[in-house]
């Protein structure tokens, strides 16, 4: 291995964690790290069982499909991943998960809004639905593109959510997050009516979550 290696690690944890937590099913979603420097991405192959996956069956690939490293297949959806690298300069990670209450809510081709203030860890008032397209094609990765622009994650119409971060760890603590919504949002559909939060509350609370927790430099 010649590439990534600690991409590739990351990788592999938190596709445990995302069986584990209940956040997919079976090999379903995918993750990837990208390397800015080196212009390469890691990426999951498909199909294979998360807990049988190994640093070498991570992908290495560049932004235009062309593998420099693995001898696997890479994941059905690597355009869903590189067309986000090419677009956004914040971004160097992203989870895709079938996530049971973020796809149930996809299911229904709306956006999942303001239902809770941890919302806002999307990065706006909502997170917007994209339209439908075939799994593993350009025009899928086009609208899912297009539906997170000025948000850090995004519905896939009934299929599941994309969550984007400046790390790995990041882009797997919003999807918890989000996914836990979608479940609010769902829970609270099935008995009522919910309220959802005014604008103006989720606009400060999204320039609140811009600091929150401990300051970088105090994590050593």
């Amino acid at each position: 291995m010649k590439y990534l290696k600690e991409e590739r690690k990351q990788i592999v944890a938190y596709g445990k964690k995302l069986i584990d937590a209940g956040l997919t099913v079976g090999t379903g979603g995918n993750i990837s790290i990208f390397d800015k420097e080196a212009g390469l991405m890691g990426i999951t192959p498909s199909g294979i069982d998360y807990h049988q996956l190994r640093e070498q069956d991570i992908i290495i690939m560049d932004l235009y499909g062309n593998v420099v490293e693995g001898e696997l297949k890479p994941s059905s959806e690597f355009q869903m991943h590189s067309i986000v690298y090419k677009n956004r300069c914040d971004v160097t990670a992203m989870v895709h998960t079938h996530a049971l209450y973020s796809t149930t809510i996809s299911c229904l081709n709306v956006d999942l809004p303001a239902i809770d203030y941890l919302v806002a860890h999307s990065g706006g008032k909502n997170i917007r639905c994209a339209a439908y397209a075939t799994y593993g094609t350009r025009e899928l990765a086009e609208n899912a593109l297009e539906a997170m622009k000025d948000r850090k994650a995004v519905l896939l119409a009934n299929h599941g959510i994309n969550v984007v971060g400046s790390s790995l760890a990041e882009a797997y603590a919003i999807t918890e997050q989000l996914e836990f919504c979608a479940r609010l949002y769902w829970q609270s559909k099935a008995i009522g009516d919910p309220i959802i939060l005014a604008d103006e509350e989720m606009t400060m609370m999204v320039e609140r979550f811009k600091d929150y927790g401990q300051p970088k430099d105090t994590l050593k």
